[in-house]
């Protein structure tokens, strides 16, 4: 039987108000209050029959691997959140129920998206290649459910590169600036144009709380999480950059006149990013973490891609 003594919210100083983490709740509550059901896509379904078939496989393409990537990081989620509720750090436990929140409604978006608009029928596992199933299907889960019987610092810090650095830091981000390319340069699906729009906007969040939990775990612990982080990032970024490659591997043309190395670049620029920001904080103390975000981004809205 678990018996609680005290309540951080009653006690003095009560909660952490000026603490990254509550930033970050509270630009939830303004920013991420959006409905997938109120965006409207029937402009969309009447586009998609204009498009040729190349055009719209390749769209249907990142639009599964994104539906299945949004499943994986909602299931996979709640291992660190009963972490870092079992540490007793509420302000950052209450940014977490907006994170998972938001991701059951990113796999709403991106279904909606599949049925009604793509009207795609049967299994889509086809599209998965070898470097995403090596991401989704192992190192993900594996990294998220070792927290279960190992919430060791580099137990956490090797979970969030998973998640934060690499699927949202690295992958989605680099799938957003596809949709960027393909849609709002085209003037193609306005609903998922507006969706995208959502999406980035909340996993900029996310990608800044995961920035300051590592800073935080690296000002707390030093050294040994520094190099489990490291070591995780260099260990997964060869299939990150396999999912994309492999994707355009397929296409001769790429669609929308799409260019390999274009995106090859911004994804290593993402990776570079959030590895110099997340360095930093080897020269940072706690209090600067906690209070500064290790210099994240403020996590309301995703840089605009170029």
């Amino acid at each position: 039987m678990t018996v609680r003594q005290t309540f951080r919210s009653t006690a003095a100083p009560g909660l952490a108000l000026d603490t990254f983490p509550m930033r970050l709740w509270r630009k939830a509550k303004r920013h991420g209050i959006w409905n997938p059901e109120d965006i409207d896509l029937q402009p969309d379904a009447a586009d998609w029959q204009r498009l040729d078939a190349p055009e719209r496989d390749v769209i249907l393409r990142l639009s599964t691997l994104f539906q299945a990537g949004e499943e994986s990081v909602t299931l996979d989620l709640l291992p660190l959140i009963q972490t870092i509720a079992e540490e007793g750090r509420l302000e950052e436990e209450m940014y977490l129920t907006a994170f998972l929140w938001e991701e059951a409604k990113h796999v709403e978006m991106f279904h909606r998206f599949l049925r009604e608009v793509a009207v795609a029928e049967g299994d889509l596992a086809h599209y998965f290649t070898d470097s995403y199933r090596a991401i989704f299907c192992e190192a993900l889960p594996t990294a998220l459910q070792r927290l279960r019987t190992d919430p060791s610092p580099q137990a956490q810090a090797e979970a969030s590169v998973t998640y934060n650095m690499i699927v949202e830091g690295v992958l989605a981000e680099t799938g957003y600036y596809a949709y960027h390319h393909m849609l709002e340069r085209n003037g193609i699906l306005p609903g998922m144009q507006q969706a995208v729009v959502h999406l980035r906007a909340d996993e900029a969040r996310h990608m800044a709380y995961g920035v300051f939990l590592l800073s935080r775990l690296v000002a707390e612990h030093g050294e040994p999480v520094w190099e489990a982080i490291e070591q995780r990032l260099n260990a997964l970024l060869p299939p990150a950059v396999g999912v994309i490659q492999e994707l355009f591997a397929l296409y001769d043309p790429m669609p929308f006149g799409m260019q390999v190395d274009d995106f090859l670049g911004y994804a290593m620029s993402q990776f570079e990013k959030r590895s110099r920001r997340i360095e930093r904080a080897r020269g940072q103390t706690l209090e600067e973490v906690l209070h500064l975000g290790a210099e994240a981004t403020d996590g309301n809205e995703a840089e605009a891609p170029q």
